[in-house]
Protein backbone atom coordinates (compact mmCIF):
# COMPACT_ATOMS: atom_id res chain seq x y z
CA UNK A 1 0.00 0.00 0.00
CA UNK A 2 1.40 3.21 -1.14
CA UNK A 3 0.87 6.59 1.05
CA UNK A 4 2.65 9.15 2.96
CA UNK A 5 2.93 7.57 5.84
CA UNK A 6 3.98 4.22 3.63
CA UNK A 7 7.25 4.25 5.60
CA UNK A 8 5.39 3.33 9.34
CA UNK A 9 3.91 0.67 11.06
CA UNK A 10 1.16 1.51 14.29
CA UNK A 11 0.66 -1.02 16.68
CA UNK A 12 -3.24 -0.58 17.68
CA UNK A 13 -4.26 -1.37 21.29
CA UNK A 14 -7.71 0.42 21.06
CA UNK A 15 -11.29 -0.59 20.53
CA UNK A 16 -14.20 1.39 19.94
CA UNK A 17 -13.79 4.92 18.24
CA UNK A 18 -11.34 7.34 19.40
CA UNK A 19 -8.22 5.64 19.34
CA UNK A 20 -9.67 3.44 15.94
CA UNK A 21 -10.53 6.47 14.55
CA UNK A 22 -6.58 7.80 15.27
CA UNK A 23 -5.60 5.03 13.48
CA UNK A 24 -8.05 4.72 10.73
CA UNK A 25 -7.11 8.16 9.92
CA UNK A 26 -2.79 7.02 9.50
CA UNK A 27 -3.96 3.85 7.66
CA UNK A 28 -5.99 5.65 5.14
CA UNK A 29 -2.26 7.62 4.91
CA UNK A 30 -0.59 4.69 4.27
CA UNK A 31 0.62 3.44 7.75
CA UNK A 32 0.55 -0.49 7.97
CA UNK A 33 -1.82 -0.60 11.50
CA UNK A 34 -1.78 -3.65 13.08
CA UNK A 35 -5.18 -4.39 15.29
CA UNK A 36 -4.61 -6.24 18.29
CA UNK A 37 -8.22 -7.32 19.55
CA UNK A 38 -9.50 -10.07 22.21
CA UNK A 39 -9.82 -13.65 20.46
CA UNK A 40 -13.22 -14.41 20.10
CA UNK A 41 -14.99 -11.06 20.18
CA UNK A 42 -12.62 -8.56 19.55
CA UNK A 43 -13.11 -5.05 19.11
CA UNK A 44 -16.44 -4.13 21.24
CA UNK A 45 -17.94 -2.48 18.69
CA UNK A 46 -18.17 -5.32 16.74
CA UNK A 47 -21.43 -6.21 18.46
CA UNK A 48 -22.70 -2.52 18.38
CA UNK A 49 -25.47 -3.86 15.79
CA UNK A 50 -27.59 -4.14 14.20
CA UNK A 51 -27.02 -3.44 11.40
CA UNK A 52 -24.67 -5.91 9.84
CA UNK A 53 -22.93 -5.86 6.60
CA UNK A 54 -24.59 -8.81 4.36
CA UNK A 55 -22.88 -11.65 2.95
CA UNK A 56 -23.49 -11.87 -0.42
CA UNK A 57 -26.91 -14.19 -0.03
CA UNK A 58 -28.03 -11.86 2.02
CA UNK A 59 -27.33 -12.83 5.69
CA UNK A 60 -25.68 -10.87 8.53
CA UNK A 61 -22.13 -11.23 9.25
CA UNK A 62 -20.69 -10.46 11.93
CA UNK A 63 -19.50 -7.42 10.83
CA UNK A 64 -21.19 -4.48 12.43
CA UNK A 65 -21.91 -1.02 10.41
CA UNK A 66 -20.19 0.91 13.23
CA UNK A 67 -17.22 -1.27 13.58
CA UNK A 68 -16.59 -1.17 9.52
CA UNK A 69 -16.93 2.63 9.99
CA UNK A 70 -13.41 3.40 11.47
CA UNK A 71 -11.58 0.41 10.95
CA UNK A 72 -10.99 0.61 6.99
CA UNK A 73 -7.54 -0.58 6.14
CA UNK A 74 -6.39 -2.53 8.98
CA UNK A 75 -5.18 -5.75 9.99
CA UNK A 76 -6.79 -7.44 12.36
CA UNK A 77 -4.59 -9.92 15.18
CA UNK A 78 -5.80 -11.84 17.97
CA UNK A 79 -4.30 -11.53 21.02
CA UNK A 80 -4.71 -12.23 24.76
CA UNK A 81 -3.04 -9.18 26.38
CA UNK A 82 -3.65 -10.08 30.15
CA UNK A 83 -1.42 -13.89 29.67
CA UNK A 84 2.58 -13.51 30.01
CA UNK A 85 2.64 -14.94 26.21
CA UNK A 86 0.44 -12.34 24.72
CA UNK A 87 2.75 -9.59 26.71
CA UNK A 88 5.62 -10.79 25.05
CA UNK A 89 4.02 -10.89 21.83
CA UNK A 90 3.15 -7.26 21.75
CA UNK A 91 6.69 -6.23 23.26
CA UNK A 92 8.72 -8.21 20.03
CA UNK A 93 5.62 -6.21 17.66
CA UNK A 94 6.41 -2.61 19.23
CA UNK A 95 10.38 -3.37 18.56
CA UNK A 96 9.32 -3.34 15.02
CA UNK A 97 6.63 -0.39 15.43
CA UNK A 98 7.45 3.15 14.77
CA UNK A 99 3.89 3.59 16.84
CA UNK A 100 2.12 2.20 19.74
CA UNK A 101 -0.94 3.32 20.99
CA UNK A 102 -3.54 2.26 23.38
CA UNK A 103 -6.94 3.28 25.74
CA UNK A 104 -6.63 1.23 28.46
CA UNK A 105 -7.81 2.19 31.83
CA UNK A 106 -4.52 4.51 33.49
CA UNK A 107 -2.31 1.84 34.99
CA UNK A 108 -3.24 -1.29 33.03
CA UNK A 109 -0.36 -1.04 30.74
CA UNK A 110 2.28 -1.12 33.80
CA UNK A 111 0.59 -3.80 34.64
CA UNK A 112 0.69 -5.88 31.56
CA UNK A 113 4.58 -4.81 31.49
CA UNK A 114 3.66 -2.67 27.95
CA UNK A 115 4.04 0.74 29.74
CA UNK A 116 5.81 3.69 27.46
CA UNK A 117 8.74 3.08 30.29
CA UNK A 118 8.72 -0.58 29.59
CA UNK A 119 8.32 -0.41 25.46
CA UNK A 120 10.70 2.41 25.66
CA UNK A 121 13.79 0.32 26.87
CA UNK A 122 13.44 -1.64 24.38
CA UNK A 123 12.43 0.72 20.90
CA UNK A 124 13.99 4.40 21.77
CA UNK A 125 12.27 5.52 18.73
CA UNK A 126 8.49 4.10 19.45
CA UNK A 127 6.07 7.05 19.45
CA UNK A 128 3.51 6.16 22.24
CA UNK A 129 -0.06 7.36 22.70
CA UNK A 130 -2.48 6.80 25.55
CA UNK A 131 -5.86 8.08 25.12
CA UNK A 132 -8.20 7.88 28.35
CA UNK A 133 -11.51 9.82 29.36
CA UNK A 134 -9.38 12.20 31.55
CA UNK A 135 -5.81 12.10 31.23
CA UNK A 136 -2.84 10.01 32.82
CA UNK A 137 -3.29 12.63 35.89
CA UNK A 138 -5.52 14.42 38.96
CA UNK A 139 -8.59 13.36 40.50
CA UNK A 140 -10.37 11.60 37.83
CA UNK A 141 -7.43 9.90 35.69
CA UNK A 142 -8.79 6.46 37.42
CA UNK A 143 -12.13 6.89 35.72
CA UNK A 144 -13.29 5.37 32.71
CA UNK A 145 -14.62 8.14 30.21
CA UNK A 146 -17.44 7.98 27.54
CA UNK A 147 -18.29 10.29 25.35
CA UNK A 148 -21.98 10.55 26.15
CA UNK A 149 -20.59 12.06 29.81
CA UNK A 150 -17.84 14.33 28.13
CA UNK A 151 -19.93 15.92 26.15
CA UNK A 152 -21.89 16.83 29.36
CA UNK A 153 -18.62 17.54 31.48
CA UNK A 154 -16.95 19.30 28.55
CA UNK A 155 -19.78 22.22 28.30
CA UNK A 156 -21.03 20.89 24.55
CA UNK A 157 -24.35 19.93 26.01
CA UNK A 158 -24.64 23.37 27.75
CA UNK A 159 -24.78 25.43 24.53
CA UNK A 160 -26.44 22.15 22.30
CA UNK A 161 -30.03 21.69 21.98
CA UNK A 162 -33.02 24.44 22.04
CA UNK A 163 -33.66 27.04 24.69
CA UNK A 164 -35.23 26.17 28.07
CA UNK A 165 -37.75 28.39 27.32
CA UNK A 166 -39.10 26.81 23.89
CA UNK A 167 -41.36 23.69 23.55
CA UNK A 168 -38.43 20.96 23.61
CA UNK A 169 -35.85 23.13 24.82
CA UNK A 170 -32.75 21.17 27.00
CA UNK A 171 -29.13 19.87 26.89
CA UNK A 172 -28.52 17.79 23.83
CA UNK A 173 -25.63 15.47 22.68
CA UNK A 174 -24.65 16.35 19.24
CA UNK A 175 -25.49 12.89 17.23
CA UNK A 176 -22.19 11.64 16.60
CA UNK A 177 -19.93 10.94 19.32
CA UNK A 178 -17.81 14.11 19.16
CA UNK A 179 -15.49 14.06 22.01
CA UNK A 180 -14.26 10.80 20.87
CA UNK A 181 -13.97 11.48 16.86
CA UNK A 182 -12.30 14.80 17.88
CA UNK A 183 -9.55 13.04 20.36
CA UNK A 184 -8.88 10.76 17.37
CA UNK A 185 -8.15 13.91 14.89
CA UNK A 186 -5.94 15.46 17.86
CA UNK A 187 -4.41 11.89 18.48
CA UNK A 188 -3.35 11.76 14.70
CA UNK A 189 -2.05 15.12 14.49
CA UNK A 190 -0.04 14.98 17.72
CA UNK A 191 1.46 11.49 16.69
CA UNK A 192 2.86 12.67 12.76
CA UNK A 193 3.90 15.72 14.96
CA UNK A 194 6.32 13.24 17.16
CA UNK A 195 7.37 11.66 14.12
CA UNK A 196 8.39 14.77 12.64
CA UNK A 197 10.47 15.61 16.40
CA UNK A 198 12.07 11.93 15.86
CA UNK A 199 13.34 12.69 12.69
CA UNK A 200 15.03 15.53 13.89
CA UNK A 201 16.04 14.47 17.50
CA UNK A 202 15.89 10.20 16.63
CA UNK A 203 13.86 9.82 19.77
CA UNK A 204 10.49 8.84 20.34
CA UNK A 205 8.13 10.57 23.23
CA UNK A 206 5.14 9.83 24.89
CA UNK A 207 1.74 11.66 24.43
CA UNK A 208 -1.47 12.15 27.00
CA UNK A 209 -4.35 12.41 25.05
CA UNK A 210 -7.62 13.45 27.05
CA UNK A 211 -11.38 13.11 26.03
CA UNK A 212 -12.51 16.21 28.68
CA UNK A 213 -8.93 17.96 27.62
CA UNK A 214 -10.09 17.94 23.82
CA UNK A 215 -14.04 18.29 24.75
CA UNK A 216 -12.81 21.57 26.49
CA UNK A 217 -10.32 22.79 23.50
CA UNK A 218 -13.29 21.84 21.11
CA UNK A 219 -15.64 24.13 22.29
CA UNK A 220 -14.03 27.24 20.69
CA UNK A 221 -15.15 30.38 20.27
CA UNK A 222 -17.78 29.84 23.27
CA UNK A 223 -14.86 29.50 25.76
CA UNK A 224 -13.81 32.59 24.57
CA UNK A 225 -17.03 34.02 25.09
CA UNK A 226 -17.44 33.12 28.19
CA UNK A 227 -13.79 34.16 28.93
CA UNK A 228 -13.87 37.41 27.69
CA UNK A 229 -17.20 38.46 28.83
CA UNK A 230 -17.84 36.52 32.42
CA UNK A 231 -21.42 35.18 30.77
CA UNK A 232 -22.18 31.90 30.83
CA UNK A 233 -23.45 30.67 27.30
CA UNK A 234 -26.65 29.46 27.21
CA UNK A 235 -28.43 26.79 23.99
CA UNK A 236 -29.52 28.99 21.27
CA UNK A 237 -30.87 25.70 19.11
CA UNK A 238 -29.88 26.51 15.95
CA UNK A 239 -29.35 30.25 16.16
CA UNK A 240 -25.72 31.19 16.50
CA UNK A 241 -24.23 33.36 20.06
CA UNK A 242 -22.60 35.81 17.68
CA UNK A 243 -24.16 36.25 14.05
CA UNK A 244 -27.26 37.22 13.25
CA UNK A 245 -29.45 35.75 11.12
CA UNK A 246 -27.43 32.35 11.19
CA UNK A 247 -29.72 29.42 11.96
CA UNK A 248 -32.63 27.23 10.72
CA UNK A 249 -36.05 29.02 9.39
CA UNK A 250 -39.06 27.06 8.47
CA UNK A 251 -40.22 27.67 4.70
CA UNK A 252 -43.68 26.80 3.08
CA UNK A 253 -42.34 22.83 2.48
CA UNK A 254 -39.80 22.55 4.68
CA UNK A 255 -36.80 23.74 6.80
CA UNK A 256 -33.57 25.46 5.32
CA UNK A 257 -30.01 27.39 6.87
CA UNK A 258 -29.42 30.95 6.30
CA UNK A 259 -26.20 31.29 7.24
CA UNK A 260 -25.58 35.18 7.00
CA UNK A 261 -21.94 35.99 7.55
CA UNK A 262 -21.38 39.94 6.75
CA UNK A 263 -23.55 42.75 6.60
CA UNK A 264 -22.82 42.67 2.88
CA UNK A 265 -24.48 39.38 2.76
CA UNK A 266 -27.46 40.14 4.85
CA UNK A 267 -28.34 43.25 2.27
CA UNK A 268 -28.21 40.98 -0.44
CA UNK A 269 -30.92 38.76 1.44
CA UNK A 270 -33.06 41.36 2.05
CA UNK A 271 -32.98 42.36 -1.79
CA UNK A 272 -33.59 38.49 -2.77
CA UNK A 273 -36.18 38.15 -0.30
CA UNK A 274 -38.14 41.75 -1.04
CA UNK A 275 -37.76 43.56 2.57
CA UNK A 276 -34.54 46.00 1.58
CA UNK A 277 -35.73 48.37 3.94
CA UNK A 278 -35.01 45.84 6.60
CA UNK A 279 -30.89 45.85 5.51
CA UNK A 280 -31.00 50.12 6.11
CA UNK A 281 -32.60 49.80 9.26
CA UNK A 282 -30.41 51.04 11.76
CA UNK A 283 -31.11 48.48 14.26
CA UNK A 284 -30.22 45.51 11.66
CA UNK A 285 -27.73 47.59 9.38
CA UNK A 286 -24.71 45.61 11.70
CA UNK A 287 -24.07 42.33 12.89
CA UNK A 288 -23.58 43.93 16.07
CA UNK A 289 -26.92 45.65 16.51
CA UNK A 290 -28.73 42.25 14.71
CA UNK A 291 -27.17 40.32 17.58
CA UNK A 292 -28.38 42.89 20.46
CA UNK A 293 -32.21 42.96 18.39
CA UNK A 294 -32.47 39.69 17.54
CA UNK A 295 -35.49 39.06 19.08
CA UNK A 296 -37.38 41.75 17.15
CA UNK A 297 -35.45 40.76 13.84
CA UNK A 298 -35.69 37.04 13.76
CA UNK A 299 -39.21 36.64 13.87
CA UNK A 300 -39.64 39.71 11.26
CA UNK A 301 -37.41 36.68 8.69
CA UNK A 302 -39.48 33.59 9.98
CA UNK A 303 -42.82 35.48 8.47
CA UNK A 304 -40.78 36.69 5.29
CA UNK A 305 -38.85 32.99 4.97
CA UNK A 306 -42.56 31.07 5.06
CA UNK A 307 -43.42 32.64 1.84
CA UNK A 308 -41.44 30.25 -0.15
CA UNK A 309 -40.27 26.70 -0.82
CA UNK A 310 -36.77 25.87 0.48
CA UNK A 311 -35.41 24.99 -3.14
CA UNK A 312 -36.92 28.42 -3.88
CA UNK A 313 -35.27 30.39 -1.36
CA UNK A 314 -32.01 28.69 -1.81
CA UNK A 315 -31.01 28.98 -5.11
CA UNK A 316 -31.43 33.03 -5.52
CA UNK A 317 -29.21 32.71 -2.52
CA UNK A 318 -26.68 30.62 -3.51
CA UNK A 319 -26.39 32.28 -7.19
CA UNK A 320 -25.96 35.38 -5.15
CA UNK A 321 -23.25 34.43 -2.40
CA UNK A 322 -25.59 34.10 0.53
CA UNK A 323 -24.90 31.19 2.20
CA UNK A 324 -27.75 29.12 2.26
CA UNK A 325 -28.97 25.34 2.09
CA UNK A 326 -31.33 22.62 2.75
CA UNK A 327 -31.42 19.91 5.67
CA UNK A 328 -30.44 16.79 4.27
CA UNK A 329 -31.15 13.53 5.69
CA UNK A 330 -27.86 11.07 5.27
CA UNK A 331 -29.79 9.63 2.09
CA UNK A 332 -29.85 12.09 0.22
CA UNK A 333 -26.51 14.01 1.23
CA UNK A 334 -25.14 10.75 -0.50
CA UNK A 335 -27.10 11.46 -3.04
CA UNK A 336 -26.18 15.06 -3.70
CA UNK A 337 -24.15 16.02 -6.59
CA UNK A 338 -21.16 17.59 -5.53
CA UNK A 339 -20.69 14.74 -2.88
CA UNK A 340 -21.05 12.12 -5.70
CA UNK A 341 -18.56 14.23 -7.60
CA UNK A 342 -15.82 14.67 -4.66
CA UNK A 343 -16.30 10.88 -4.78
CA UNK A 344 -17.53 10.46 -0.99
CA UNK A 345 -18.59 6.52 -1.33
CA UNK A 346 -16.29 4.35 -1.88
CA UNK A 347 -16.61 0.07 -1.96
CA UNK A 348 -13.97 -1.63 -1.08
CA UNK A 349 -13.53 -5.50 -1.54
CA UNK A 350 -14.85 -7.88 1.02
CA UNK A 351 -14.03 -11.24 1.85
CA UNK A 352 -17.53 -12.08 3.08
CA UNK A 353 -19.97 -9.58 1.24
CA UNK A 354 -17.83 -8.90 -2.56
CA UNK A 355 -17.70 -5.25 -1.03
CA UNK A 356 -18.27 -3.25 1.50
CA UNK A 357 -19.35 0.51 1.32
CA UNK A 358 -17.33 3.03 2.82
CA UNK A 359 -17.17 6.50 3.65
CA UNK A 360 -14.25 8.49 1.90
CA UNK A 361 -11.81 10.07 3.81
CA UNK A 362 -11.95 13.81 2.99
CA UNK A 363 -8.53 14.60 2.57
CA UNK A 364 -7.62 15.26 -1.21
CA UNK A 365 -3.50 15.51 -2.11
CA UNK A 366 -2.18 16.63 -5.30
CA UNK A 367 0.72 14.38 -5.28
CA UNK A 368 -0.06 11.86 -2.84
CA UNK A 369 -3.62 10.88 -3.23
CA UNK A 370 -5.12 8.49 -0.89
CA UNK A 371 -5.10 4.96 -1.82
CA UNK A 372 -7.76 2.58 -0.04
CA UNK A 373 -5.97 -0.57 0.38
CA UNK A 374 -7.86 -2.89 1.96
CA UNK A 375 -11.83 -2.68 4.14
CA UNK A 376 -11.98 -3.19 7.55
CA UNK A 377 -10.46 -6.71 8.96
CA UNK A 378 -12.42 -9.88 10.07
CA UNK A 379 -11.56 -10.60 13.24
CA UNK A 380 -8.15 -12.61 13.21
CA UNK A 381 -7.64 -12.02 10.00
CA UNK A 382 -3.75 -11.19 9.58
CA UNK A 383 -3.24 -13.17 12.89
CA UNK A 384 -1.34 -15.90 11.25
CA UNK A 385 0.53 -13.58 9.06
CA UNK A 386 1.94 -11.23 11.42
CA UNK A 387 2.74 -13.62 13.96
CA UNK A 388 4.90 -15.47 11.81
CA UNK A 389 6.58 -12.60 9.65
CA UNK A 390 7.00 -10.14 12.53
CA UNK A 391 7.06 -11.72 16.03
CA UNK A 392 8.63 -14.84 14.68
CA UNK A 393 6.80 -17.40 15.52
CA UNK A 394 6.80 -20.49 13.75
CA UNK A 395 3.18 -22.36 12.24
CA UNK A 396 2.98 -24.73 15.74
CA UNK A 397 3.68 -22.27 17.88
CA UNK A 398 0.72 -20.04 16.77
CA UNK A 399 -1.29 -23.25 16.75
CA UNK A 400 -0.04 -24.34 20.45
CA UNK A 401 -0.58 -20.47 21.12
CA UNK A 402 -4.31 -21.09 19.57
CA UNK A 403 -5.39 -23.87 21.47
CA UNK A 404 -4.71 -21.87 24.44
CA UNK A 405 -6.95 -19.49 23.80
CA UNK A 406 -4.45 -16.52 23.58
CA UNK A 407 -4.61 -16.12 19.84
Amino acid sequence: MSGTLSHLRVLDLTRVLAGPWACQMLADLGAEVIKIERPGSGDDTRAWGPPYLKDEEGRDTRESAYFLSTNRGKKSVTLDIATPEGQAIVRKLAMESDVFIENYKVGDMARYGLSYEHLKALNPRLVYCSVTGFGQDGPMSSFAGYDFVIQGMGGLMSITGERDDLPGGGPQKLGVAFSDLMTGMYASVAILAAIEHRHTSGEGQYIDMALLDVQVAAVANMNMNYLVSGKVPKRQGNAHANIVPYQVFRTRDGHMVLAVGNDRQFAKFCDIAGCAHLAGDERFATNANRVRNREILVPMLEEVLLGRTTAEWVAPLEAAGVPAGPINDIAQTFEHPQVKHRKMRVDLPHPQAGTVPSVANPIKFSATPIAYGSAPPLLGQHTQDILGTLAGLSAAEIAALKDKGIV
